[in-house]
């Protein structure tokens, strides 16, 4: 197969910084609350974020309707009108499926893909790198993987993932495994085999380690924390990008400290996804930046005494209403 230059599609590129998965605002009814996703939308772009990555883990992905995803993609690319790339996830079962939705995603004006693997049945290595072909064979936009394992049951291995990156199938990487010794191992592969040099852009997906991932070699982050703290991570990348590592490291702790909301639900009845995506929406209503902390059904919403908790962590992290 021919190589594809990493370069295609019309819109901003891709190449690192801080990109935040967006939550998606629901109004009360569990409808795609359009104003304060435009409002969510202009609070990141205020706060200097480099990219906007829409209908991610962090956007109950696998919750809402295709409809639902494409709206939502719309009013994202609307009110970043070019400024700053957005990104679109597209997550299914199968390589036809997630074409359907990479197609969708390019006619709604995605300036990339974010991709899985194939889930539900098990898939090879070779067929995982077959997967990516497809898609970018018949999208004609930069292709990045999600590595996301704990979603999807599959690991992506690194070197699957250089293969791909040498011939040229994908843009760069979406780093939700939380597997260090694994991110390590792909920077020097890619490095090793030029891609690096050639664009390929790694992204971590964490909201702890980020100072770690940066350090090794990341270009940037993708934390749903940045929907409440977007400052907070452009400070941490800042510094870790002119090799302020102290400050980086302090900027990382205030955030760690702050990750704590995601568990303020009770185990007993409500599950660690709820309390992470309650907790984000919630800590949002909170600093006025959308209407309502709704999730979709069959997400449980967070209880009086869990919301004071999210009150607390903001408190502590010193975030007050925008």
């Amino acid at each position: 197969m021919p190589a594809h230059p990493t370069s295609a599609g019309t819109g901003p590129l891709v190449s690192g910084g801080v990109i935040p998965p967006l939550c998606t605002p629901l109004t009360a009814e569990r409808e795609l609350d359009t104003a304060s996703l435009e409002s969510l939308c202009a609070f990141l772009l205020e706060a200097g974020v480099d990219g906007l990555f829409v209908n991610g883990s962090t956007g109950e992905l696998a919750y809402h309707t295709d409809e639902v995803r494409l709206a939502a993609l719309r009013v994202v690319r609307s009110v970043a009108a070019g400024s700053v790339p957005v990104l679109a996830g597209a997550v299914d079962l199968t390589t036809n499926r997630v074409i359907d939705q990479a197609r969708a995603a390019r006619a709604a004006g995605a300036d990339a893909v974010v991709a899985t693997v194939p889930f539900y049945s098990p898939t090879h290595p070779g067929e995982m790198a077959d997967h990516f072909r497809a898609v970018r064979e018949a999208v004609d936009l930069p292709l990045w993987a999600y590595d996301i394992p704990g979603n999807v049951q599959h690991k992506l291995p690194p070197q699957v993932v250089a293969e791909l990156a040498a011939e040229g199938v994908l843009a760069g990487l979406k780093d939700s495994s939380g597997d260090l010794e694994g991110l390590r191992t792909l920077l020097e592969l890619t490095e090793a085999n030029g891609a690096r040099g050639g664009g390929f852009t790694v992204l971590t997906g964490s909201e702890t380690m980020a100072d770690t991932a940066l350090a090794l070699g990341a270009d940037g982050i993708v934390p749903g924390l940045g929907n409440v703290d977007p400052h907070g991570f452009l400070a941490l990348h800042r510094a870790a990008r002119h090799g302020g590592l102290k400050e980086a490291a302090a900027e990382q702790e205030r955030l760690r400290r702050l990750f704590g909301l995601v568990r303020v639900g009770d185990p007993g009845r409500i599950g660690a996804y709820s309390s992470a995506i309650g907790a984000f929406k919630e800590a949002l209503h909170q600093r006025g930046v959308i209407a309502s902390p709704a999730t979709p059904l069959p997400m449980r919403p967070l209880s009086v005494t869990e919301r004071e908790r999210v009150t607390g962590f903001l408190a502590e992290a010193g975030l007050g209403p925008v």
